[in-house]
């Protein structure tokens, strides 16, 4: 429950500083995270990124602020930290389809966001399996670069499918699977197939949001590591959670669904904390042919 009192207050904070220049920084100290784990959780949970989110509620506010013929679209424009009337009127048409000018008419239809909350809802009877594990520093190599998390939205969104789609088409993927040839292979789960390696770093976390994003493998004796970039991840608990267990038959599973599951009805009611510094998707097939992912947060209590 502590999860969600944090939450709740990191959107206190956004509501009573709408008017004002909001630090990123600040709405993660209340919610006791960083930057970029706050903006994460809340585009999981609420399918939408927290700056949407703000200019959603800013606009809204805007509208019934037009409502009173007192204040100019200028004032307005200003009172919601917008530079010029031009980028108002822009951001109000794109969100209520009409212009500001417009919106003044008594039957003018708009749209509305109200401010939002962060609550335990019941949604059924599915049960989640995870399970924790406990794993000494180890390293991680492949290709990594850095990213602005507000032009992703989420993992789901364009660029990163992109990133895959381009190393498969050139070449750089099989490189990165040859740099095995020779490697110790058999290290529990982490080599067993290659994977997505999410290897965040906190110190590189700022209020620009940056993280880095890698594609690799597990570091093992015999890897190949040369023109690859190496990531530390330290000693850890991890909670596990595999596509396997979604129900799904089929043999095809959706990542997303689960990383909203972990963080929308797993994180408020578990007494974990997910921590910076790493979490990894890894990819495998199971023994009876299903192409499945297993999640790995860094968590602590």
């Amino acid at each position: 429950m502590e999860w969600l009192e944090r939450m709740n207050r990191a959107i206190g904070y956004i509501e009573d500083n709408l008017e004002q220049d909001i630090d990123y920084d600040q709405i993660a100290k209340i919610a006791l995270c960083s930057v970029y784990q706050f903006q994460r959780m809340f585009s999981f949970v609420l399918d939408v990124p927290l700056s949407e989110y703000i200019r959603r509620r800013r606009l809204t506010l805007a509208a019934f602020d037009l409502k009173d013929r007192k204040n100019t679209v200028m004032d307005i424009a200003l009172k919601y930290r917008y530079e010029s009337p031009e980028a108002f009127s822009r951001a109000f048409h794109n969100l209520h389809g009409m212009t500001p000018t417009l919106a003044r008419n008594a039957e003018s239809e708009l749209r509305a966001y109200p401010r939002i909350s962060f609550q335990i809802i019941l949604k059924g009877v599915t049960g989640m399996n995870y399970r924790m594990e406990k794993r000494d520093a180890f390293q991680v190599y492949g290709l990594e670069d850095i990213y602005q998390y507000d032009t992703i939205a989420n993992e789901a969104g364009v660029t990163i499918p992109e990133i895959w789609q381009n190393i498969c088409k050139n070449g750089e993927f099989e490189r990165l699977a040859q740099s095995l040839s020779g490697a110790w292979r058999d290290e529990g789960n982490f080599s067993k197939e290659l994977g997505a390696v999410f290897a965040f770093d906190a110190y590189t976390f700022t209020s620009n949001s940056t993280f880095p994003y890698l594609i690799g493998c597990y570091r093992a004796p015999g890897s190949q590591v040369n023109g690859y970039t190496v990531v530390d991840v330290p000693a850890s608990t991890w909670a596990v959670f595999s596509t396997l267990h979604d129900g799904n038959g089929s043999g095809k599973y959706d990542l997303q669904s689960l990383k909203n599951r972990i963080f929308s009805e797993w994180l408020p009611t578990s007494t974990y904390t997910i921590l910076d510094g790493g979490n990894f998707e890894m990819y495998g097939t199971s023994a009876d042919g299903y192409e499945y992912c297993e999640l790995w947060y860094r968590v602590g209590e």
